[in-house]
């Protein structure tokens, strides 16, 4: 058993069937007794409190325990393989189905003593230039700071996290145009309850970078005795030629190995990042626990493996990726968006550039401009304090970026 799994504590499971099971309590049965079930309405299913919410369960069955499971079906979601969850040699009359689901991607923070050892082991001496190139820059452009909130934190800040952390999220998928389960306003309200009484108990952390006193990433994290549970992770879109995701790894990593973690968990999904960075692969598994000796219950339990075996089975073909994409435009087809590129032209001290008015790009009516201004730093290494920005007021799309180094005519160039 994993120790002190959070997905099983009172705070989730209690907040959890708050939100979902009608702040029912759930039902326990004696021969899984550290888990507690919402049932089906009409079949003789339960389901694990939590469901598809959690990043890893396990459980322990007592073989010389009752045999309440007669004639009733288990499905208990989310189970990586490294878990180890013993289900050989339990009551000869208890069947089990594994029905495997979502690639998981985890670092054995073992093999490393500290984050310069594990940058070491896993990057190229040219990519771990690089990693080290993105940090400095980021931290040289802007006035950055970073907070791991574990422990304690204010009501009044968690509520300022939470509302820049749905607005970055929002953000992030309409750009990616897919939409994401964790903005459902059902979803989104469990989280938001769930995850302050959890900091408090050190079972799940927010990780935030801010610039000046804005965040710009946040990661909501999840902990047992000896893993961290990467849950959800979001940057500002506007950063990107800064690597965020990678910044927020590295910072991650370090503090999990002085914390003397055994398991950094990039939790359940493919994505390229979590290959690169990974050192193990396993796999998410649903099981389903059925009594052996009821026909009913067998052939409950074999259609619910058959039905997850044929879904996975679409998720290797990237159905669902191409249906959140059918959804996403669904609810958005009606706004008329605009992408937008840009090119940067030098400009020369002895040049003539006519009248302009300067705008301050952290105003909403500017916001587009950030990208823009946000890749000059980057491609100059200077800093945000130093930067000017003008508009050209006879062209729709022309701004004048200047520092005391670098004077350049940015172009943008809309698309429909």
């Amino acid at each position: 058993m994993i120790k002190n799994n959070p997905f099983l504590s009172k705070s989730f499971t209690s907040i959890w069937s708050k939100n979902f099971n009608d702040d029912k309590e759930g039902c326990s049965f004696e021969f899984l007794k550290s888990m507690k079930f919402t049932k089906h309405s009409y079949l003789p299913l339960y389901i694990n409190i939590g469901a598809t919410d959690t990043k890893g369960i396990d459980y322990k069955i007592l073989p010389s325990g009752p045999q309440d499971y007669q004639k009733k079906v288990f499905l208990i979601y989310d189970i990586p393989t490294y878990f180890q969850v013993e289900t050989k040699d339990v009551n000869a009359t208890l069947g089990i189905y594994k029905s495997k689901q979502y690639p998981g991607f985890s670092i054995d923070l073992e093999n490393y003593t500290d984050l310069t050892d594990y940058l070491r082991k896993t990057f190229s001496k040219s990519s771990r230039y690089k990693l080290n190139k993105y940090k400095k820059r980021f931290e040289n452009c802007f006035n950055i700071s970073y907070e791991m909130y574990f422990g304690e934190i204010s009501m009044e800040t968690y509520d300022f996290i939470f509302e820049n952390f749905r607005g970055l999220l929002q953000k992030r998928f309409d750009d990616k145009q897919i939409t994401n389960n964790n903005l459902d306003p059902k979803e989104w309200k469990f989280y938001y309850e769930v995850t302050r009484p959890m900091i408090l108990e050190k079972r799940a952390s927010l990780y935030v970078i801010y610039n000046e006193q804005q965040p710009i990433g946040i990661t909501l994290n999840f902990f047992s005795d000896e893993i961290l549970f990467d849950a959800i992770t979001v940057f500002d879109i506007d950063y990107a030629k800064f690597h965020l995701g990678s910044i927020t790894i590295m910072k991650l990593l370090e503090w999990s190995l002085e914390q003397k973690m055994r398991t950094f968990d990039f939790s359940k999904g493919y994505f390229d990042y979590k290959a690169r960075w990974a050192d193990k692969k396993y796999d998410f598994e649903y099981h389903i626990l059925y009594d052996k000796t009821s026909i009913r219950a067998r052939l409950i339990a074999l259609l619910i493996r058959e039905f997850y075996d044929f879904k996975q089975l679409l998720r290797d073909k990237n159905v669902n990726e191409k249906l959140h994409r059918l959804t996403f435009w669904l609810k958005n087809r009606k706004k008329n968006d605009k992408g937008i590129n840009h090119s940067f032209d030098e400009i020369h001290e002895d040049e003539v550039l006519g009248d302009y008015e300067e705008v301050d790009i952290r105003e909403p009516n500017h916001s587009h401009l950030r990208t823009v201004a946000f890749d000059f730093l980057y491609l100059n290494n200077v800093c945000l304090s130093e930067l000017k920005v003008y508009h050209l007021p006879d062209s729709e799309n022309k701004y004048f970026l200047s520092t005391e180094t670098k004077k350049v005519m940015a172009t943008l160039e809309y698309q429909s």
